[in-house]
Order: structure tokens, then C-alpha cells, then sequence
């Protein structure tokens, strides 16, 4: 049996070629609850509050039972017996799929490998590893499900997972010389995360880089009046020493980039939570190991 599933983009479920996936709102995002919880037992009344909030319709129960129903037909049709990946237990239900079917499972070996290549100096490997991981994004991670509480924590993990990825490999790719390959993508970057200052740091990083401090400066000024403006801070410590390093004349190959950190702005606090996270854990409310949570 073939299992194919997408999270990092539309929904995909597919069993053998054929789509599981339902396309009415409430069974796609009890769907993608239970895969973002595979292999756990998901509570009824934690599938009620996806579904309703705080204000469930006194048939809310009836009513789940009937989506539940509607996904075990889509999986009876794509295979023979496929109902019995998706199995009550208790008050609960769990989906049984493998890990390896999952496109997260890939992004997440993938960045490993990049990881442990950067990690022993070998940036050429670490940034091919970390490209092909990337590339398994195909947009916001569960862009066509109408998310609810709980889904959209994942969907916000895993744009902070993403983010963070990027940003090692970035930095990897400079190492190497790339900085005027980079300008296009770190351009759009600044403009899509206007507070992300590791992310400007970057970019200001490669146009100095790339023989253009004016430009550089232009983008910490950008940066400090969004800043300023809309959150009455300044910019982070390491973005001004930046800013300092650009106004002085001399040569940007002589900055010290490790002085910056390797996950600033707002991924820091989601990095460090990757990081901190065990290894393997099975109850539900804690996010499953490999959802890059």
C-alpha cells in the first residue's frame, strides 16, 4: 500500500493514487488534526473545540460522528480495508499512518543532514540538504484548511521551522560567497517579515557585501522605522553594531558574522523550543516529534 501525505502546502492525503482528502471545511480540518497527531489519540472533546470553539451546537457530537464517518468511507474507497487506519479509541479517535509517508518527515531528515553537515564544516553539503528540505514547501503549510486553534499553532511552528531552516542555510550560503545570488530572495524576505531583524541583518550582510552600503543602509532604516513606528522598539543589538560596521570604512569581509546569532528576531524563541524538545513523546496536547514543533 502506497501512502502519500502533504502538510507542508495544500492538504494531500492519498492511499494508491487516490485523494482521501474531503472537501467540505469541518472534515478536512478534523483530517488534518488527526495527521498532525498521527499515531496519538486525539479527544473527542478536543476535535469539538477545532470544530466550534467554546460554543459547540448541542449536536456537536452527533455531528463529528458524521465527519468521522465521511473520512473512513474516503479511506474504504481508496483501498480495501483502508478504514482501519482511522480507529476509535476510547473517547478518541487515532489515525494510523506512517511517518515516512509524511513530506514533514522528509523536511525534517533532510534538515538534519543539513544541520550535521554545517555543523562539521561542510557548508556545500549542508546548503544542498537544506535547499532540498525548503523545497518540499509549496506555500503555508496547510494553506487550504480552515484552521482552528489548534491547527493553526501547528501552521505557525512550522512557518518558524521554516523560517529558522532558511536562515542556516543563508548563512551557509554567504560563507560561500553567494551574497549577490541571494539579494532577490532576501529582498522579498524583508519585504514579507517587516520585524524579522535577523533577516535584515542578512540581507543587509550580503548587499555590503555585494559592494552596495547605501542599499544596506536603506534597509536598516527601513527596518528601525517599522520598528519605532509600529512597536516603539529599536533594532536588536547585533543589527546596529551591523549598522555601525557598514557607516565605517572597513572591508566587510573583515566583520566578524559570528558575532551575530543564528536565530534572531522572532524565530529565536521557537528555535530554542525545537531544540528542547524530547526526542519522543506520545500524549496528546504535546506536538508529535517530527511536526517540527
Amino acid at each position: 500500500m502506497d501512502i502519500f501525505v502533504v502538510l507542508l502546502g495544500a492538504l494531500e492525503f492519498r492511499i494508491d493514487s487516490i485523494s482521501c482528502v474531503p472537501s467540505a471545511p469541518k472534515p478536512k480540518k478534523i483530517l488534518a488534526l488527526l495527521l498532525l497527531y498521527r499515531n496519538q489519540i486525539v479527544p473527542v472533546s478536543v476535535l469539538v473545540e477545532e470544530l466550534w470553539g467554546n460554543r459547540p451546537p448541542a449536536s456537536a457530537r452527533t455531528t463529528l460522528q458524521t465527519y468521522i464517518l465521511t473520512l473512513r468511507k474516503l479511506l474504504q474507497c481508496a483501498k480495501s480495508g483502508g478504514g482501519e487506519h482511522l480507529v476509535t479509541v476510547g473517547s478518541g479517535y487515532i489515525l494510523k499512518v506512517p511517518e515516512v509517508a509524511f513530506d514533514l518527515y522528509r523536511f525534517d531528515q533532510l534538515a538534519k543532514q543539513g544541520r550535521e553537515a554545517i555543523g562539521q564544516g561542510d557548508d556545500e553539503k549542508g546548503v544542498i540538504a537544506l535547499r532540498q528540505a525548503l523545497d518540499l514547501y509549496r506555500g503555508q503549510a496547510l494553506v487550504d484548511v480552515d484552521a482552528g486553534h489548534l491547527v493553526t499553532a501547528h501552521v505557525t511552528r512550522l512557518e518558524e521551522t521554516r523560517l529558522t531552516t532558511l536562515e542556516m542555510c543563508i548563512d551557509a550560503e554567504m560563507r560561500l560567497g553567494r551574497h549577490q545570488e541571494l539579494l532577490g530572495e532576501l529582498g522579498t524576505l524583508a519585504a514579507h517579515h517587516r520585524f524579522h531583524e535577523n533577516l535584515h541583518a542578512q540581507y543587509m550582510r550580503a548587499l555590503w557585501r555585494s559592494g552596495r552600503r547605501s542599499c544596506a543602509l536603506d534597509v536598516y532604516q527601513r527596518l528601525r522605522r517599522s520598528l519605532a513606528t509600529e512597536l516603539g522598539m529599536e533594532p536588536a543589538w547585533f543589527v546596529q553594531e551591523l549598522q555601525s560596521a557598514i557607516l565605517s570604512p572597513s572591508d566587510p569581509e573583515s566583520f566578524d558574522c559570528q558575532e551575530l546569532p543564528d536565530t534572531g528576531g522572532c524565530t529565536r524563541s521557537a528555535a530554542d523550543a525545537t531544540a528542547a524538545r524530547p526526542a519522543s513523546t506520545r500524549t496528546y496536547g504535546t506536538p508529535h516529534p517530527n511536526t517540527s514543533l
